[in-house]
């Protein structure tokens, strides 16, 4: 079990070396960057808007509710809005959801091609494959922090909208708690993690889809596997980070 898990993650690192050598023509190339932007950023803010938002009111609400001691200020509830939704929940829980919705497509979209033999056809062709398949991922959702950057902003607005509509604090308490103790890197921080989590959240499943055997059932079986695998290092990350640049 130990030498298989250790020849996958060998594997993998190889797959890095693979994907920089004998580059696809930048014409081609940038056609295909495009469209990954396109499935993989732009078709990915609605799901994260949504969820932000509300994960956002939530937070400040449960703050908001467990203030019973009337000296606690009312500050606390944004001040606790901000801290959670810029170090863990924007960077951290979104990737873990990203894992889901990106690393099923790419894991599915690339399985598929080695079920079909389209990516044998690729090689037939003298076209180094995962440079064509998993290049373009990488360089589209390297504007991934970008969907985090919404994501923090949408995360705090959506407290702000629960708490000051929801009659738990004023306007000028919840923005005076969002201004409390700002630490700028905190969100340098956060945008670290993004950088680090987008990188996996294109290779492992691009990994489990390229390296899959079998037919159409084992494409779900890769997807579900890609899926754990990527959520599992995106947590194992986030504590390696936090622990380097947070202590």
């Amino acid at each position: 079990m130990l030498l298989r898990y250790l020849s996958q993650i060998g594997k993998y690192f190889l797959m890095w070396k693979e994907i920089f050598s004998k580059q696809t023509k930048w014409s081609v190339m940038r056609v295909l960057i495009f469209k990954e932007i396109d499935d993989l950023i732009i078709g990915s803010l609605g799901i994260v808007a949504f969820i932000s938002f509300f994960v956002g009111g939530v937070v400040s609400i449960q703050t908001a509710l467990n203030l019973d001691n009337p000296l606690i200020p009312k500050t606390i509830i944004g001040y606790a809005t901000r801290e959670s939704v810029i170090l863990e929940f924007a960077p951290t829980f979104i990737s873990i959801i990203m894992a889901g919705k990106m690393g099923s497509f790419i894991t599915s979209s690339i399985g598929s091609m080695r079920v079909t033999e389209q990516i044998d056809a690729l090689e037939v062709m003298g076209v180094n494959s995962l440079n064509y398949l998993v290049f373009p991922k990488l360089v589209a959702i390297l504007l991934y922090p970008f969907v985090i950057g919404i994501s923090m902003f949408l995360g705090v607005f959506g407290g702000y909208i629960a708490a000051v509509y929801g009659g738990f604090a004023t306007s000028n308490d919840f923005i005076n708690g969002i201004q409390i103790n700002f630490v700028p890197f905190h969100v340098s921080y956060a945008f670290i993690k993004a950088f680090v989590f987008a990188i996996l959240l294109a290779t492992i499943p691009s990994f489990h889809g390229y390296y899959m055997k079998g037919g159409a059932l084992e494409v779900g079986k890769a997807s579900t596997v890609a899926f754990v695998w990527t959520s599992v290092t995106i947590i194992l990350m986030n504590y390696i980070l936090t622990q380097l640049m947070l202590t």
